[in-house]
């Protein structure tokens, strides 16, 4: 009577691949994990920016006196559908709420895509987070009081004939103005970007100088695409913007500290 011998496992087999299925799983643990934890930044800026929408403040009229023209005998906006006021109202509260959960956001998405990080390397994120909310900020101010104005006069006064009455729809209204202070917040990051692509030794500040040529035709290529009206002044207005910051994420890429 012979006995059967079993072969143990070798390794590079199996164990590899239930291995791999594992940290699958845990990837998708930790994503899930970090998109809760963004979620509660968002849900607890947008209760705030309903307070802000619905309380004294109320920015959804300072809003449409900023950028609309309130001197005409007929209201400057109007409301159709049924729900258009509350669905508006809301849209503006949850751009309060991605506004102020932005560091939240920036912070579990890097957390995400560079796993392991040491205490040093959390600390050079964290001391990043400010400068995150500051250059978003910075970007709603810039198309606060330049880039929307300048787009809504244009878009909203294109027609100067009588027989049309320009009186756009409030969530037509407010939907392009949170658009368009959400892409000069988002466009105005981008020194913090470069700053953690050099930290992550993906670039440097001697690349980023060598092909300056190349970032001045894809800042325009971009400005381009996300302009509304497609004029040249808007494009200027953007495009400049855009190029100043590309110069100032190279200036801030030359103080990276080094992964260890």
């Amino acid at each position: 009577m012979t006995t059967q011998q079993v072969n143990p496992v070798a390794p590079g087999s199996q164990q590899p691949e239930d291995e791999r299925a594992m940290s699958l799983i845990e990837h998708l643990v930790e994503l899930r994990t970090r998109m809760m934890r963004a979620s509660i930044g968002v849900i607890i800026g947008m209760a705030i920016g309903m307070f802000l929408v619905l309380g004294p403040p109320q920015i959804i009229d300072i809003i449409i006196r900023t950028f609309a023209n309130t001197n005409q005998a007929f209201p400057p906006v109007q409301a159709v559908a049924t729900f258009e006021q509350f669905s508006s109202y809301m849209t503006v509260a949850l751009t309060v709420g991605v506004i102020l959960g932005m560091p939240v956001i920036v912070y579990q998405l890097l957390a995400f895509i560079v796993p392991g990080l040491t205490d040093r390397e959390r600390r050079v994120l964290f001391t990043a987070l400010p400068f995150v909310m500051f250059f978003f900020i910075g970007g709603l101010a810039f198309g606060w009081f330049i880039t929307v104005p300048v787009a809504i006069r244009f878009l909203v006064d294109f027609s100067s004939s009588e027989l049309i009455q320009a009186q756009p729809t409030i969530s037509d209204f407010l939907g392009k103005i949170t658009m368009l202070l959400l892409i000069n917040g988002i466009v105005f990051e981008l020194p913090v970007i470069i700053f953690v692509l050099a930290f992550l030794g993906v670039v440097t500040a001697a690349q980023l100088r060598k092909y300056r040529r190349f970032a001045i035709v894809a800042v325009v290529i971009i400005a381009a695409l996300i302009t509304p009206t497609g004029d040249p002044i808007n494009l200027a207005l953007l495009a400049v913007p855009m190029y100043l910051l590309y110069e100032v994420g190279v200036f801030m890429a030359r103080f990276a500290p080094k992964r260890t």
